[in-house]
C-alpha cells in the first residue's frame, strides 16, 4: 500500500491478453480496485493478473462522476488503482484529464504505455507505415475524423480510426483530400483477438468491404501505398539434378569459435536427466515472465485461495475509510523468557 494512493493508466495492449507489458501485468496483480471496459480488454489480460479479492469496475457502466469519487477514496484510503487502456494509454482514452484530476487530488500517477492498435496492425501485414515513399505516419482519433480530408492532402500514410457506419463519409473525404480510388486500404478490426478482421482493399471497394464483413463499430483504416499488400511469388516446380554439385555454407569465425567451444565441452560429465513425467504440462509461455512478478506482489494466504470468477462491480459512493481486522494469527510470547528490562532490575 502506498502512502497516497497510487493510479496507473495502463496501456493493455490491442486486445491479446499476451501482448501487454510486463510492467503493465505488475501493475494489475499490485491493484486493489481494477477499472476497465470488457468491450475494449480481452477479459483474460484481467482474469491472469488481478488479485481475487480486487475490486472490478466496468468503466462503461459508471459516470464520471463516479470514477472522480473512486479516485478520492483511492486517495482518502490509500488505495492501488488501475485503469486499463485498450492499446497505448498514451494515445486516447481521455487519459491526460484524468491524469491531471488525479494530480490534483494528491494522488501518485503514472502512465504506463502499451502496443498500440497501429503497430499491431502495422505489425500483422507485415509492413512499415514510414518507408522511404512515405516517411511519416498520420494517426487521426474519431473526435478529429472530421479533418480527414485536410490530413489527406498531405499525401501519406493515414491510420484513421473511424466508426464502421460513416465509411461512406469517410471514403468521399479521402478522395476530396487526393487520395485515389486505387490507393491501397487495410481494415484491422479487433487485431490479435479470435476474431480478429484484416483485410486488404483499396479506397474504391473499402465501404463495400465494410458492408460486407459488418463491420459497424469503430475500425482502423490504414491509408497509403506503404500499406500495399506484398506480391506473392509464384514458386516453379523444384528441379534437381543428380550430378548438380551440392554446395555447403563455408563456416565463418563465429562458427568455428563456436564449434571449439563445444569440443572442449565434450569431455565434461553430462549429469543425468530426471525422469520425464507421463503427461508432461506445457507450460504458456505468454505467462512465464510475469509469473514470478505475480508471486511476489501477492500475499501468501492469496496463492492459497483458487481464483474465483471475475464479477463486475459499480463504483461505490464515498464513504469513510473503513478498518479492517489483521487475518495474521498473533505470536505468542515465549514462556520462561523476560524483558530485556525486567531482566536489568
Amino acid at each position: 500500500m502506498t502512502t497516497t494512493g497510487r493510479v496507473s493508466f495502463v496501456g493493455a495492449g490491442p486486445g491479446a491478453a499476451d501482448l501487454i507489458t510486463v510492467r503493465g501485468a505488475r501493475r494489475i496483480a499490485e491493484a486493489d480496485v481494477v477499472i476497465w471496459a470488457p468491450s475494449a480488454v480481452d477479459v483474460e489480460c484481467v482474469r491472469e493478473h488481478a488479485r481475487p479479492d480486487a475490486d472490478l469496475v466496468d468503466f462503461s457502466r459508471v459516470t464520471p462522476e463516479e470514477i472522480t469519487d473512486l479516485y478520492r477514496r483511492a486517495a482518502a484510503s490509500r488505495q492501488v488503482v488501475v485503469r486499463l487502456h485498450a492499446g497505448d494509454a498514451a494515445t486516447g482514452g481521455g487519459v491526460q484529464e484524468q491524469h491531471d484530476l488525479c494530480v490534483r487530488l494528491g494522488l501518485e500517477v503514472e502512465v504506463v504505455p502499451g502496443v498500440s492498435v497501429v503497430a499491431a496492425a502495422a505489425a500483422r501485414i507485415g509492413r512499415e507505415l514510414t518507408q522511404t515513399e512515405a516517411s511519416s505516419a498520420v494517426l487521426i482519433s474519431p473526435e478529429s475524423s472530421e479533418r480527414v480530408a485536410e490530413f489527406a492532402r498531405l499525401q501519406t500514410t493515414m491510420a484513421a480510426t473511424v466508426s464502421g457506419a460513416r465509411t461512406g463519409q469517410f471514403v468521399e473525404q479521402l478522395v476530396q483530400g487526393g487520395y485515389t480510388t486505387e490507393t491501397p486500404v487495410v481494415v484491422a478490426y479487433k487485431v490479435s483477438q479470435t476474431d480478429e478482421v484484416v483485410v486488404h482493399t483499396t479506397v474504391g471497394e473499402l465501404e463495400a468491404v465494410v458492408k460486407q464483413h459488418k463491420l459497424y463499430r469503430p475500425t482502423l483504416f490504414l491509408v497509403g501505398t506503404a500499406v500495399k499488400a506484398p506480391a506473392r511469388r509464384v514458386s516453379a516446380p523444384a528441379t534437381s539434378s543428380a550430378d548438380e554439385p551440392q554446395r555447403t555454407a563455408r563456416p565463418t569465425r563465429w562458427s568455428r569459435r563456436a564449434a571449439s567451444r563445444i569440443a572442449t565441452r565434450a569431455d565434461e560429465p553430462i549429469p543425468a536427466a530426471a525422469p520425464a513425467p507421463a503427461t508432461p504440462a506445457e507450460p504458456n509461455p505468454a505467462w512465464t515472465a510475469v509469473e514470478e512478478i505475480q508471486q511476489s506482489v501477492r500475499k501468501p494466504a492469496e496463492e492459497s485461495t483458487p481464483k474465483p470468477k471475475l464479477t463486475v462491480v459499480a463504483a461505490e459512493k464515498p464513504k469513510p475509510p473503513t478498518v479492517r481486522a489483521s487475518t495474521a494469527t498473533a505470536k505468542k510470547k515465549p514462556v520462561g523468557r523476560k524483558s530485556k528490562r525486567t531482566a536489568g532490575n
